[in-house]
């Protein structure tokens, strides 16, 4: 049975392939075709003066649009040049196309300044005439820079505000394309449930609206998520299934679809140990890749080619491919780094050592730099969203201080005043209550800290210090020194772990608790929801809670086991804390310092703390706070 499985598996494959190959010479004709008739029209503009105006902007929105996702150097020529005559003419729908055309062929060459230059004119045209669908596009080509940049956080947060808009308005396509894409950036980040929910919510989308048929070209990139989704989890059974029915959908238009499915199904025949399969698809992806100028999908192809001649023992084609890709473009961290790897082994195997040890030279500095660059991406991404979110709260403050002043000259001017004066009085006295407890609840808090790090100091590393002392005073002991001035050193990297977790500063609050865990055997962590940065005061606060109470629980409840459950949504974060101990009575036992620095951390936030406790039954503790 298992040799017959093969035979129809491989015979499958190869029925396929002669369907690509008919497919693809297809694909030539219709672009030999394609450009005979445009050279013809470009012909016509050899003589602009027996052409009006309008019929010389026609050309160029013909030209312009098939040129589009193909040939993308020619698309934003003559765009750019479509541009004044569709101002001059007032053709708001044509200009609005050029915008595109150009914003995607400078987000595609990674120009990314340029790119952001005409999503702005984009958003600013749609929103001056109130055309939701525009803004829609604009805020989807915003998130595709962001996404090209890794900057995934903020693109997240443009592409959930394009999917609003077309949810509410019925605007398909971008809906779609907001619901791919949130599912690969949700894979990027490891979060495969959630993008296996947002392809599902694309693919019953898809189902529900394509009455006509005008959307399949949308169906290749749904069919190429399910197959990413699935070889992270390497199940091939299934990548290799959907990625087949993408390149069987893929149309000559979307050339991305074509090249990140080539793509797929040689990673999925290399796994499968199927090379001379892996190096046609492989070929087939970068082909696809250098026609359209994709800088990225040129790396990803690239990279994937190099695989297979690795895994042939074919060296030398090795180096050389992913030498071209290096010399196309070495600037992207993510890519160089995995190419740099590729050229360190492919001279190993030659045996050029000289060579093999620049390049793993060259892939350890990429590592450093990609770590440090992980960092600075996800600062330089709070920094883009807190001034989104600032400049869109000025813009609703504007608008609700433009009403309160349109009813105080309805109203009654002394009236308005004598209320306008009173709540004045009353958010100030307000912020000033909130800025004395707020100060004394950091200044207990800083207290208490001061203490306790004195206390770690004086108690752990004391002794240790007395002991290498005594140690140079007695000439036996001194081959023991060493040990000993490890043992401080590693005092010193815990005291300083315990004051900021290196885990929650660089990885999130979700790792933090997740490597607190398990330093204990009987503490149990369990995370829901969607794994991502917020506020550092607010993860730490949320760390320091989570530590105290397991503290407490160890200490003075004699628990067994504890559990952590950590809930983190877009707007709110809960996290619950339950022990097997002995409990207590809340109304007769004396609260500790500890407890009260929990109730300070979470009033600052203005958050919520719920006890649930008994003598004998436990210890519950839930804390409630809105991101």
């Amino acid at each position: 049975m298992i040799r017959l499985y093969a035979i129809l598996c491989f015979s499958f494959v190869l029925i396929h392939e002669m369907i690509a190959i008919n497919y693809y010479e297809q694909f030539m004709e219709q672009e030999i075709i394609r450009h005979h008739r445009l050279d013809s029209v470009k012909r016509l503009l050899n003589s602009p003066q027996s052409l009006s105006e309008k019929q010389q902007l026609d050309i160029y929105y013909y030209i312009a649009n098939n040129y589009s996702g193909l040939e993308v150097d020619s698309a934003l020529l003559y765009s750019i040049k479509g541009v004044p005559f569709a101002k001059k003419l007032n053709e708001y729908q044509i200009m609005m196309v050029f915008y595109t055309h150009i914003a995607a062929a400078h987000c595609f060459r990674s120009n990314f300044d340029s790119a952001f230059v005409y999503c702005d004119r984009l958003k600013e045209s749609a929103v001056e005439r109130a055309d939701k669908e525009w803004e829609a596009i604009a805020l989807g080509f915003y998130a595709e820079i962001y996404r090209k940049q890794g900057k995934y956080n903020t693109a997240i947060d443009y592409y959930l505000k394009s999917l609003k808009i077309s949810e509410d308005g019925g605007f398909i396509e971008r809906h779609l394309a907001s619901l791919i894409y949130l599912s690969e950036i949700n894979r990027r980040l490891g979060n495969l449930e959630t993008a296996l929910m947002y392809t599902k919510q694309a693919e019953s989308a898809f189902n529900k609206e394509n009455r006509w048929g005008n959307l399949d070209w949308r169906l290749s990139s749904i069919m190429n998520e399910y197959a990413f989704n699935y070889l992270d989890r390497n199940d091939l059974e299934n990548a290799l299934f959907y990625a087949l029915k993408s390149d069987s959908v893929n149309g000559s238009r979307f050339v991305e679809n074509a090249c990140k499915t080539k793509g797929l199904l040689a990673t999925i025949s290399l796994r499968q140990n199927e090379y001379d399969i892996a190096l046609e698809y492989a070929s087939e992806s970068l082909e696809w890749a250098d026609m359209l100028k994709d800088k990225n999908l040129y790396a990803y192809s690239g990279k994937i080619l190099s695989d297979v001649y690795m895994a042939q023992k074919r060296y030398p084609e090795a180096e050389a491919v992913v030498l071209k890709v290096w010399m196309t473009d070495s600037t992207s961290i993510d890519e160089s780094r995995t190419i740099a790897e590729n050229l360190a082994l492919a001279n190993i195997y030659m045996k050029n050592t000289e060579r093999a040890a620049y390049y793993h030279k060259k892939y350890s500095e990429l590592n450093a730099q990609y770590a440090e660059k992980s960092f600075h991406t996800a600062m330089s991404d709070m920094e883009v969203k807190y001034e989104t979110d600032k400049k869109e709260t000025r813009i609703t403050a504007l608008e609700r201080e433009r009403q309160f002043y349109g009813w105080i000259v309805i109203s009654s001017i002394l009236l308005a005043g004598f209320l306008a004066i009173i709540l004045v009085q009353s958010i100030r006295n307000a912020r000033r209550q909130r800025r004395l407890v707020a100060t004394e609840s950091i200044q207990k808090g800083e207290l208490n800290e001061r203490i306790r790090i004195a206390e770690e100091l004086h108690d752990r590393l004391g002794g240790s210090l007395s002991a290498v002392k005594i140690g140079l005073n007695d000439k036996d002991n001194r081959q023991h020194i060493g040990l000993k001035i490890d043992d401080c050193m590693q005092e010193v990297r815990e005291i300083t772990n315990n004051l900021m977790p290196r885990t929650l500063r660089l990885y999130g609050l979700k790792a933090a608790l997740e490597d607190m865990s398990a330093e204990f055997s009987n503490v149990h962590f369990h995370f829901f929801g969607d794994a991502r940065h917020i506020k550092d005061n607010v993860e730490y606060a949320v760390f320091c809670c989570a530590r105290e109470l397991v503290n407490n629980a160890l200490k003075h409840a004699n628990a067994s086991h504890i559990n952590i459950q950590l809930v983190q949504s877009r707007k709110r974060i809960s996290l619950t804390v339950q022990d097997d101990g002995c409990g207590y009575d809340e109304k007769t036992v004396v609260k500790g310092d500890g407890l009260q620095n929990i109730r300070n951390r979470v009033a600052l936030l203005r958050g919520e703390l719920n006890i649930y406790t008994a003598p004998g039954q436990g210890t519950e503790t839930v804390i409630e706070l809105r991101i």
